[in-house]
């Protein structure tokens, strides 16, 4: 039994592996600097690990004046949203494409968010990677789409 167990093992694990590469722990995020996107979606998966969207960000996005005063939905995690929307700050890098990391697809579906299609603007506040450096990765942490906020680190309270 032990060897038939080994075997499945060896045969499972590589096919397994490219998702296991591709999901990013929150180790690597920057949690220290909340920042702020919006843009137009490009791209969209709607899958598990977590849900992503690819956007196209605007080369004069700037800090919304109401950041600061936006209502945030209430969640099962304790997060502090109204700090983290005193603090947001723009990337200092200037890429133009964005991938932002959303919510498994059972969080997603706890706060009634449908599939985001291409074409859509949305706006996040996340956590990039730390000192900015790899790829153009947002954490989100608050996503703000059809005047709608929600909350991805938990689920609503």
């Amino acid at each position: 039994m032990k060897r038939r167990s080994l075997m499945f093992a060896a045969v499972t694990l590589p096919g397994a592996m490219p998702f296991a590469w591709a999901h990013h722990g929150w180790s690597s995020f920057d949690q220290d600097r909340p920042l702020y996107l919006e843009g137009k979606v490009v791209s969209s998966r709607w899958q598990n690990p977590h849900a992503e969207l690819m956007i196209e960000v605007p080369a004069d996005l700037r800090l919304p004046a109401d950041l600061p005063k936006r209502a945030l939905p209430a969640q099962s995690a304790p997060v502090d949203g109204p700090g983290l929307l005193a603090k947001a700050a723009l990337p200092r890098r200037k890429d133009r494409q964005w991938e932002l990391e959303l919510a498994p697809l059972t969080r997603m579906e706890a706060w009634q968010v449908r599939e985001i299609k291409p074409g859509a603007l949305v706006s996040a506040i996340g956590f990039g990677t730390k000192e900015e450096k790899g790829d153009a990765v947002m954490r989100v942490e608050y996503l703000f789409v059809d005047g709608k906020a929600y909350g991805l680190r938990s689920s609503p309270a």
